[in-house]
């Protein structure tokens, strides 16, 4: 199963043309390795990497989900200004934010209708829109 799951990492690195270093094919065999998209931040992917046995520093994640980032792989996703989600599923897509357990989810695109946009201010475009809607149990 592992095995799988490095081939699969090895394989999303080498799409980007990333070269597959032993900590980049760990933590994305982590990430992409069974077929699913995640959602994860730094911390919870560091703490996963661990529990796998991987000797991964915390910085070293930091580094290599900012580099799969850079590489088009995977989107940051920033709540609050200061929490960062690092997103597996590149497509445009809105996404939940459950205030109570800090989790971030999919939310369904086909329901998100956005009507009009302010117009860009000159010398500038819109490159993207993220919207995150925040979710509290009741």
């Amino acid at each position: 199963m592992k095995a799988t799951a490095d081939a699969t990492g090895t394989r999303w690195l080498a799409r980007a043309g990333l070269r597959p270093t032993r900590q980049r094919v760990a933590l994305a065999s982590l990430l992409v390795g069974d077929g699913e998209d995640r959602h994860v931040t730094a911390e919870s992917l560091y703490a996963a990497a661990r529990a796998a046995g991987e000797g991964v520093s915390l910085a070293t994640v930091y580094n290599t989900l900012r580099a799969f980032c850079q590489a088009g792989l995977m989107q940051e996703i920033t709540v609050d200004g200061a929490r960062s989600y690092f997103d597996t599923k590149m497509d445009d897509h809105p996404h939940f934010f459950w205030e109570d357990n800090s989790e971030l989810t999919d939310a369904p695109a086909d329901e998100l209708e956005i009507s009009r946009l302010p117009a860009a201010p000159p010398g500038a475009e819109i490159a993207r829109v993220d919207v995150v809607i925040r979710l509290r149990r009741t």
